[in-house]
């Protein structure tokens, strides 16, 4: 059973950053695409970044230049490191792994599709 854990989430004001870390367990060690996720209240899960298995990343606009995703320092864990956060990254973000080595259409809408196991979440408040 794959397991999914997010931690590092909190409450920061504007222009602040924060590292949300995910460690991912439970399967024979192989290379999968890995997201980050968030949803806000009313509003759709959206993909914020994703690390593909050869390294590749990708992130949309909104959060491109402030948030960076890597590999963490401890073997199937994943850090996004967000800077410069604005009141508008207020959300409950997840990680996700994917379900290959690539990731699956990250800039489409259904980008969640790509992806099979999911974290609980961790809350990210940003205030003004």
């Amino acid at each position: 059973q794959v397991q999914v854990e997010e931690s590092g989430g909190g409450s920061v004001q504007v222009g602040e950053s924060l590292r949300l870390s995910c460690t991912v367990s439970g399967y024979t060690y192989s290379v999968y695409c890995m997201g980050w996720f968030r949803q806000a209240p009313g509003k759709e899960r959206e993909l914020v970044s994703s690390l593909a298995g050869d390294g590749e990343t990708y992130y949309p606009d909104s959060v491109k230049g402030r948030f960076t995703i890597s590999k963490g320092d401890v073997k199937n864990t994943f850090d996004l490191q967000m800077n410069s956060l604005q009141p508008e990254d207020t959300a409950t973000y997840y990680c996700a792994r994917g379900r290959y080595f690539f990731c699956d259409r990250p800039e489409s809408p259904a980008a969640a599709d790509g992806f099979d196991w999911w974290g609980q979440g961790t809350q990210v408040t940003v205030s003004s």
